[in-house]
């Protein structure tokens, strides 16, 4: 692996870190625990997943420039979307100095959104990546993705027990995306719906980390495919921690 300087030193650092919101700043200092295979694993208050050991962060569908892409199609949203996903994860890296980082597919929200990122923000994809080995994952937004714009470019990473790839199979010690879990729960007389980790402890699909991106609840059919009879922990993202529910108590 390649050798690694804290990257917030950068001057591009110095650009994103004024965007970040509160919520950024909590996810600092917040962290919960994830096991997929006998791997223990820190579930971010972000979205993100580090893997210690490794020294290895994950980030899942980041859906940079959906609104750019929104736009092209006449619906207008605000067109800060890739920025605040970019601080988002500045603060995330700069909390756990990676020395590598898997994007997990769907990085790009469709084919020709690397060729919408403005200068800056490919300088500060650029700084996100120094002194780190930097691997993107391919999706089904973005199956061809571009070679400009550093780091390498994969369908799966396996690494010891785990292997890291867009869609979920179901298979044993696969963690993936793709499906943007979300669940919602009720207490004390509140309901509250957040994106989620949703592990087993023998796999785990990752929340979307894109600032625009939606969410499916873990209540789709879709997921019980991959965890039969609901037999797995949702691991909400609140406003402080990472809460770990059953999802048979999620609706």
């Amino acid at each position: 692996m390649a050798g690694h300087r804290r990257a917030e030193a950068t001057p591009f650092f110095e650009r994103l870190c004024p965007t970040m919101t509160e919520q950024v700043a909590l996810s600092i200092t917040s962290t919960g625990g994830l096991d997929v295979a006998g791997i223990s694993l820190l579930t971010d208050l972000s979205g993100a997943l580090y893997w210690d050991e490794q020294h290895l962060l994950v980030v899942s569908d980041l859906h940079l420039e959906k609104g750019s892409s929104f736009a092209t199609r006449g619906v207008l949203l605000p067109p800060y979307d890739t920025l605040a996903t970019l601080s988002r994860l500045a603060a995330v890296i700069s909390r756990h100095n990676p020395k590598v980082v898997i994007a997990l597919g769907d990085s790009f929200h469709d084919r020709t959104a690397h060729e919408r990122l403005s200068a800056e923000d490919r300088d500060a994809v650029a700084a996100l990546q120094t002194g780190r080995d930097w691997i993107w994952i391919a999706g089904n937004h973005d199956p061809m993705l571009p070679r400009d714009l550093g780091g390498t470019v994969a369908d799966e990473v396996a690494i010891g027990p785990i292997t890291f790839r867009h869609e979920p199979s179901g298979a044993a010690g696969e963690i993936a995306g793709h499906l943007h879990p979300k669940a919602r729960v009720s207490a004390r007389g509140r309901s509250m719906e957040r994106r989620c980790f949703a592990s087993d402890g023998m796999r785990a699909v990752m929340p979307a980390f894109g600032a625009y991106a939606g969410g499916l609840s873990i209540r789709d059919a879709a997921f019980a495919k991959i965890f039969p009879k609901n037999g797995f922990v949702a691991h909400l993202l609140g406003d402080r921690r990472v809460h770990a529910i059953a999802a048979s108590r999620c609706y």
